[in-house]
């Protein structure tokens, strides 16, 4: 009998909530404020905060702070805005750093 294997996906490295999946990874080449961070199209499970301008690598962006739904802690940002036209793609994308999540049913 075949086992049933749910969709990879990442999990809060804290709690284990489940926060994203695999299929939603638009690039692993990120840097997050303490190291690589994955890019995602969506993500589950948190909480969004304050929006507010910051200056990142890659210019000016409106970013909001992505909480883990459970136990609160800082996964990484959302892009609200992206000032430079070459930067609009990230509009409404996930930063999740690498060192916050870690992988579920690989």
């Amino acid at each position: 009998m075949a086992e049933l294997i749910g969709p990879r996906l990442y999990s809060c490295c804290n709690c284990r909530n489940h926060v994203a999946l695999h299929d939603d990874v638009i690039s692993k080449a990120f840097q997050g404020r303490n190291g690589r961070a994955f890019l995602f199209s969506h993500a589950m499970n948190v909480m969004v905060g304050p929006k507010e301008d910051r200056q990142l690598m890659t210019g000016l962006h409106t970013v909001a702070d992505v909480y883990c739904s459970d136990c609160r802690e800082v996964l990484g940002w959302k892009y609200e805005r992206a000032y430079e036209e070459t930067q609009k793609y990230k509009e409404g994308k996930y930063i999740l750093e690498k060192s916050k999540i870690v992988k579920e049913n690989w």
